[in-house]
């Protein structure tokens, strides 16, 4: 497969990466939709990116690209799918019940200018000699029994929408969370990862704060899940996630970065003490002893490797990330199950 640099030197049109795009998509047997097509097309782009590693997992484990599985990797890598519509879909109910609101708080409106007509009129009359007191009195009576009628609609009206607008902004809080976290683990995903790690970045530019990532992964888990099976496989995603969004919480991140990769976020935090958390972590996960939930079968003991950074001044986020990513694979090649920590950037004074 050709790569990225390859593509644009031979095709700045971006034919010959369309075509590569289809080529793939056909030989794997998936359905040709836009979502699909642009799935497929960072596949051919980026052969190195995190997509296109989960692609590659899928293949290598002989996985379907169903279209359940196709959702999940838009909405994961894209940030697209039925998340987004059903943003949409609540946004546009939220829209139309605060619109109903508006008409009946405008018909209320109308009827208490309506009123304070009535009035004027019935003031008139009270001061004119041949005002006819009972008609006046008559006339006062059934225009406030009018608007009290109109005010009891509209405090019944007002109060049904209160309980739906709450209602679907509950909702749409929920939308909004399912599409920043991963669906298996419960912890961020790595769109929200990749959206806060910016933002924690130009927070510590601004502020003069330390910010340190650490990146984890489980060590030989294609090994564990090739003998034990992929939903056992899930349990274990399950576990180390819990040991790991328990020291991950606010004002530090956790999330799935992708596959069996984790990432850490520790603003604030110099890399000595991310190194303090992460070997917590690493502890607590390589001293339990799991079992298959099914069979109460011995899983053995699940390791740990991890790297981490921290964070140079004026470095952008991608270049802290990838010296994280360096310091897990020095891990790996040490033997795993081990925390190390990227050499600290020179910057000029």
């Amino acid at each position: 497969m050709p790569s990225y640099i390859e593509i644009k030197l031979r095709a700045p049109n971006a034919y010959v990466l369309a075509r590569a795009a289809i080529e793939a998509m056909e030989k794997n047997k998936v359905w040709p939709t836009p979502q699909n097509f642009e799935l497929w097309s960072h596949y051919v782009c980026d052969p190195n990116g995190q997509l296109a590693k989960e692609i590659g997992r899928i293949i290598s484990e002989g996985g379907a690209f169903t279209d359940g599985a196709c959702d999940q990797l838009a909405a994961t890598f894209l940030g697209v799918g039925k998340l987004t519509e059903q943003i949409r879909d609540t946004g546009d109910a939220l829209t139309k019940e605060l619109n109903s609101v508006s008409k009946a708080i405008k018909s209320a409106q109308k009827s208490s200018e309506a009123y304070g007509v009535t009035l004027e009129y019935a003031s008139k009359s009270l001061g004119s000699d041949k005002g006819d007191l009972r008609e006046t009195v008559e006339t006062l009576a059934s225009a406030t029994r009018r608007v009290q009628e109109e005010n009891k609609i509209l405090e019944s009206r007002l109060s049904d929408s209160t309980a739906e607008v709450s209602r679907l902004r509950e909702h749409l809080e929920q939308v909004r969370r399912d599409a920043t976290t991963d669906g298996l683990t419960n912890l961020a995903n790595r769109k929200s990862f990749d959206a806060e790690l910016q933002k924690m970045c130009a927070a510590a530019e601004a502020d003069g704060l330390p910010l340190t990532l650490a990146v984890l992964d489980i060590d030989h888990f294609k090994i564990f899940n090739d003998t034990w099976g992929h939903q056992t496989g899930d349990q274990v995603l399950r576990y180390v996630a819990g040991v790991i969004g328990s020291s991950g919480g606010a004002p530090r991140l956790a999330a799935r970065y992708g596959g069996e990769e984790f990432a850490l976020l520790f603003p604030g935090e110099t890399a000595s003490q991310a190194f303090e958390v992460l070997e917590q972590i690493r502890i607590e996960v390589s001293s339990r002893i799991l079992k298959r939930r099914s069979t109460n079968e011995d899983l053995g003991a699940i390791t740990l490797s991890a790297g981490l950074a921290e964070r140079a001044k004026g470095e952008p986020g991608h270049e802290l990330l990838d010296r994280a990513d360096s310091a897990l694979y020095a891990s790996k090649r040490n033997g795993r199950n081990r925390v190390t920590r990227a050499e600290a950037v020179a910057t000029a004074a």
